[in-house]
């Protein structure tokens, strides 16, 4: 099966050798330890990652690999990363913050981890066609399929909910919310993997169909709404480079449909709030961003510093009020916006809607020009409804920003661009 899959890139040109596969599997590495399904079973429900020395510990491989990869193409990496250069004035606003940040220590010890996550990153871009690419991913989240509903069936006791939401799936991870939203990724990357790699289409295809299943045992509505905008940005991208007139034709289909889905929030809150499971606060996200955004108003211009709102106890402490405000202990802004806003500050909060808009744009030019927009379109589609309720974006140790900003660098840095000898040696 290695050989099947990884055998020869697109061109056909490229033959297993054991090099080759030790690069891949240090790539797949990364993403893996990054998605983090291995912490819930190592620490239970009353762990705290965050102040686990030895899940601290066990990321050191994906820095080690990483720093390999960087080794083996240095060129590629500076050259794809200067090619988002709002993603670079983001990591040094990270790394500033450390001088204004409420707890400096753990800014920037977060800063330093949020690096290595992006520079596996770019990386990634940098290295891979969006075949090869895709297929990596695709690998690695049928392998958190498998792992999912192995868990979930022979050890329930891990594997599903027993008091908040009992029957509810959530494999390996620490609730059905989080199983639910990365298997609606895992489908879009799968799905993708299938139609960009016709010779191992039904492969795909059949662990896309086990992200569906996964998901639809989370019983998350929001994860199977994503899932599904992320299917139709698929047959958008399909039937867009079909020909030029479908593609005006699905252009204007998609505008009336995001016209139609806007007249509902605004027009009929209730029936649209009933569809994605919610009630009007967003399952009471929205007194987190009111209490949020009471402290941004004393600080707006730097912020609290990077990483540190969620973690810092004290009585006078931003997390305290905004605990007080919103009735309970939040652990994050469930908002990338407000999270960047909170944490970085203005400036910081533009640096990041600057690349999310260059990445939106060379997406949307990717449709016409690039078969990478069938991974790059619909994985933007679901990411983008996921970041206006969960803080997943300039997150460390965190595989969403991972796949986020490898997406944004391989749009900037298309395959004709991986053509030097350290390159092609993936």
């Amino acid at each position: 099966m290695t050989q099947a899959v990884f055998g020869r890139d697109a061109a056909g040109e490229e033959p297993v050798t054991a090099w080759r596969l030790l690069t891949i599997g240090a790539a797949a590495l990364v993403f893996l330890i990054y998605s983090q399904f291995w912490v819930f079973p190592l620490l239970g429900e009353s762990g705290d990652p965050a102040a686990s020395g030895i899940v601290r510990m066990l990321y050191l491989p994906a820095y080690a690999a990483t720093l390999g990869l960087c080794v083996l193409s240095p060129r590629e990496t500076l050259l794809a990363t200067l090619r988002q250069p709002f993603l670079i004035v983001l990591l040094l606003i990270v790394v500033l913050s450390t001088a204004w940040s409420v707890a400096p220590d753990q800014t920037l010890r977060r800063a330093v981890a949020l690096c290595f996550t992006t520079l596996g990153a770019i990386i990634l871009a940098a290295r891979y066609r969006w075949e090869t690419l895709t297929e990596i991913l695709a690998g690695c989240f049928a392998l958190l399929t498998v792992i999912a509903i192995l868990v979930s069936l022979l050890v329930p006791s891990i594997g599903v909910m027993h008091s908040l939401f009992p029957g509810a799936w959530r494999g390996v991870w620490p609730e059905k919310n989080a199983l639910g939203g990365i298997m609606a990724l895992g489908f879009v990357v799968l799905a993708a993997a299938a139609v960009l790699n016709p010779r191992r289409a039904l492969l795909w295809s059949g662990f896309a169909i086990l992200a569906l299943f996964l998901v639809l045992m989370s019983t998350s509505k929001t994860s199977l709404v994503s899932l599904m905008l992320g299917f139709g940005g698929l047959i958008f991208v399909a039937l867009v480079r079909r020909n030029p007139a479908a593609g005006v034709t699905t252009i204007w289909l998609a505008v009336l449909g995001v016209a139609m889905v806007a007249a509902l929030f605004l027009f009929a809150s209730d029936l649209f709030f009933s569809v994605l499971g919610k009630d009007a606060t967003f399952t009471g996200r929205t007194q987190i961003w009111d209490a949020a955004m009471r402290q941004i108003e004393r600080r707006p211009w730097t912020g609290y510093g990077y990483g540190v709102v969620w973690d810092l106890k004290g009585v006078w402490a931003p997390l305290a009020e905004i605990s007080r405000d919103a009735g309970f202990v939040p652990i994050h802004a469930h908002n990338s916006w407000i999270e960047q806003w909170l944490g970085l500050g203005v400036f910081g909060l533009a640096a990041f809607a600057m690349m999310y808009f260059q990445t939106v744009v060379l997406a949307v030019v990717a449709v016409f020009r690039d078969r990478g927009a069938y991974l790059a379109v619909p994985f933007l589609m679901v990411y983008s409804l996921m970041t206006l309720t969960e803080s997943i974006a300039v997150t460390f140790h965190d595989f969403r920003w991972l796949l986020f900003v490898t997406i944004a660098v391989k749009l900037a840095w298309p395959d004709r661009e991986i053509s030097t000898p350290s390159a092609r040696r993936r």
